[in-house]
């Protein structure tokens, strides 16, 4: 198997005047670093391709109109058949850890960045994913099937709706024409991913592993020019970045851990250095809530079951500084004293993350950080998760219902509006009904919700329910997308994506945010997915 030489590009087709996208706009940010980090190619487009999706609000993120893919030309550009001028094509080499082993190299092996455009919320890459072979694709053929492009399409776009971190999709095209084979012989599809950059700890990692420091110091420099120019004035810029990634990244899976969000793959190779939820593979949203859970069925291991991501994340970031060494002062004096910096610069996860899921639990109960005096309010979240947990209990439906909690008939009220539907949630209603005690008695130390702002919810329901989703992407709601989309029909496709751009709403179909069906215990993710 071979990838595609690196030759002239096709003639760009787009007609003059497309919205957002002119030439003068592209920049290629990457492009401007050594050889070394990257290999130029056209890619290999879809063959009749047709437009599966598009997102408005990730073309509203790049100023671009929601009509944009209707322009002459812009369905050859997205799905890698043509390009626009300013644009230059390129894969890039990265390397990580994959299951805690070292892989070595990796890379782009199926993504190809088109170059980056500056919009009035700031300077966005785009990527095609599944646009071909490159150099970096390994013994894989470079394309992504329809069945993936659709997880990650929504995914992406639900998880920036929850207010997520997160890379975004902002359109998703196919080809009935290209053959893909996985488990079985799928369609081909590409997904075009947006992000204000898409490097990853793995870049770092590979330059350091291979001895190539300066290489390492010149993408630490891009780095810091790029999106951390607050650092380059700190006493050690190095230990400064690190720490800037610590903190993003606790705030990402702090978020993941509070919407019942697994990644199901957290390799180094898929750590984001923005602290981005990037690489939607076995991805999953928690049913019957289950901390050991394990959403990718090639984890044989369980290494990123969901109670175990945040303890994964901080290993990752101990990938990262051991990546970084080479580049700290004094380094070549004492290189003990170098790392010990470095593992210091990390303290600040385990605060940053305990501090913003308590917060994030927080507003999920309905509780005010400034009522916790004691310290009380910690206990009683482990206490509700163990509840949840050993009830298995919907996660997302119960913190909807939780929100109609009714403290002033707890616990033993089951008639109460609210609470009867909640109690029915848990078979042992005596640990339920000693736990409503506990919560209804700390609700009641609440101040008044009442506000006299239109944009401050009034109630506590509403505060629940604006940080409590009704719903989110699960497992079962992808599936019934992707086989009607493997029939030829995208219309369910498109509608999930208008109901998951406002997952706070009550849907109008109400098994939306139903509980899944009882084939749904059935569906398995892998990486393939």
């Amino acid at each position: 198997m071979t990838f595609p030489e690196t030759t002239a590009l096709p003639s760009p087709v787009l007609a003059e005047g497309f919205e957002g996208a002119e030439p003068a706009r592209w920049t290629n940010r990457f492009a401007t670093l050594g050889p070394q980090f990257f290999t130029e190619l056209p890619g290999t487009g879809l063959p009749e391709p047709h437009w599966i999706a598009t997102s408005p609000d990730c073309a509203a993120t790049l100023g671009w109109p929601a009509d944009w893919w209707t322009r002459p030309g812009a369905l050859e550009v997205f799905s890698g058949n043509a390009h626009l001028p300013g644009m230059r094509p390129l894969a890039t080499v990265y390397s990580g850890h994959q299951f805690g082993v070292w892989a070595g190299q990796l890379g782009d092996g199926r993504a190809l960045m088109l170059g980056g455009i500056e919009t009035p919320d700031g300077h966005f890459e785009l990527q095609l994913k599944g646009a071909g072979l490159t150099p970096y694709s390994r013994r894989g053929d470079g394309r992504a099937v329809l069945r993936s492009s659709i997880r990650e399409f929504l995914c992406s776009e639900a998880m920036a709706a929850l207010g997520i971190p997160t890379t975004r999709a902002l359109a998703l095209t196919g080809s009935a024409r290209l053959k893909v084979q996985r488990e079985t012989v799928e369609t081909g599809a590409i997904v075009t991913r947006v992000a204000p950059s898409f490097l990853r700890f793995g870049h770092f990692e590979h330059f350091t592993h291979h001895g190539m420091e300066a290489q390492t110091r010149e993408l630490f420099d891009h780095f810091v020019r790029h999106h951390a120019p607050e650092c380059a004035d700190a006493p050690n810029p190095v230990t400064a970045v690190l720490a800037k990634v610590a903190a993003q990244t606790a705030d990402m899976v702090a978020q993941w851990q509070a919407v019942g969000f697994m990644h199901g793959v957290m390799n180094t190779d898929n750590m984001s250095m923005l602290g981005l939820t990037i690489d939607y593979g076995p991805f999953g949203f928690m049913d019957g809530f289950d901390p050991g859970h394990v959403c990718n069925h090639s984890d044989h291991q369980g290494r990123y079951a969901f109670a175990r991501q945040p303890q994964v994340a901080f290993w990752n970031l101990h990938a990262l500084a051991q990546a970084l060494l080479p580049l700290m002062p004094g380094v070549e004096d004492d290189q003990d004293a170098a790392g010990d910096e470095l593992i210091a610069a990390l303290d600040i996860y385990r605060e940053r993350f305990g501090n913003a899921l308590l917060g994030a639990m927080r507003a999920k109960l309905g509780l005010s950080a400034e009522v916790d005096e004691r310290g009380e309010d910690g206990p009683l979240i482990d206490d509700w998760l163990r509840l949840l947990a050993a009830h298995h209990t919907d996660y997302t439906i119960a913190h909807r219902r939780l929100a109609a909690f009714d403290e002033s008939r707890a616990p033993d009220a089951a008639d109460a509006p609210g609470n009867a539907a909640l109690r029915d949630l848990f078979l042992d209603r005596a640990a339920f009904d000693a736990w409503a005690l506990r919560y209804a008695a700390r609700l009641k130390l609440e101040p008044a919700a009442a506000s006299a702002s239109p944009s401050t919810p009034s109630t506590r329901a509403e505060r629940m329910n604006a940080v409590n989703p009704a719903v989110v992407l699960r497992n079962h709601l992808a599936e019934t997308a992707i086989r009607q989309a493997e029939a030829g029909d995208f219309s369910e496709v498109r509608r999930l994506l208008e109901v998951l751009r406002r997952p706070y709403d009550a849907p109008a179909q109400a098994s939306d945010a139903g509980f899944p069906p009882d084939w749904a215990n059935d569906l398995e993710v892998s990486c393939s997915s």
